[in-house]
């Protein structure tokens, strides 16, 4: 039996063990996870360490193709996610149904939890820009707290020392004690489609090729959406 190494968005992490684990038990094959923001992985690919699947949002797999690191033949889109609002469960829900209402329920917010830029994820980076083209600056300088990922974000709002979460909805479900208000209100909205695809540099191809069928499979559907994702369109 063969062994395979995949590279993945951390935010996928909750899907991709469950489907794994059943594709290991289905096949024999091993299969090593390495979760990470896409920024990480991007530097462990940068660095040279190899992997057999990369999953990763579209521009970052986009980068590696032109790199010609993956195999474009390859590539299949596994499920798409947005960045959701999380509140602690209990708590009134704040009306987000608009830009200019999202805006209004960050400035009445005491804190602010969100995915920090600075460590490379998807969701950190989008805010970063969207927090700046609202004019929010100096609102999130004073209440944000930039978390080192989703599920920091989302136990801080657990914990009640953030009022509002902004991460990607993937990495609000797994996390007990917060409902999520929603998505980003369009045309704030920012959907993150996840690519998986075979290194070019991979010993075990014909495998490689079987597992990201496994993820794509439409009978994975339910456990997608348990998670937090929809199929790709």
């Amino acid at each position: 039996m063969a062994k395979i190494k995949v590279m993945c968005a951390r935010s996928m992490h909750k899907a991709v063990e469950i489907l794994a684990g059943e594709f290991r038990n289905r096949t024999g094959h091993e299969v090593t996870l390495d979760f990470g923001t896409v920024g990480a992985l991007e530097g462990k690919i940068a660095a040279g360490e190899i992997a057999d699947v990369i999953i990763l949002s579209l521009p970052a797999i986009g980068k590696l193709k032109a790199a010609g690191l993956i195999d474009a033949g390859t590539q299949a889109n596994v499920a798409r996610t947005s960045i959701g609002v999380a509140v602690r469960a209990g708590a009134g829900v704040p009306d987000i149904a608009t830009a200019e209402a999202f805006k209004r329920a960050l400035l009445n917010a005491r804190a602010i939890a969100f995915s920090d830029a600075a460590v490379g994820g998807s969701a950190g980076v989008y805010l970063a820009g969207l927090f700046e083209r609202m004019g929010l600056s100096a609102a999130i300088k004073e209440k944000g707290m930039p978390q080192q990922s989703g599920a920091e974000v989302t136990r801080r709002v657990a914990e009640g020392k953030a009022e509002i979460g902004l991460t990607l909805i993937g990495e609000i479900v797994p996390i007990a004690g917060v409902t999520i208000a929603g998505p980003l209100p369009p045309p704030l909205g920012n959907d993150t489609t996840y690519c998986a695809a075979v290194a070019v540099a991979s010993k075990e191809r014909p495998v490689a090729l079987a597992f990201i069928a496994a993820l794509t499979a439409p009978a994975t559907r339910p456990v997608w959406t348990t998670a937090g994702f929809d199929l790709p369109a």
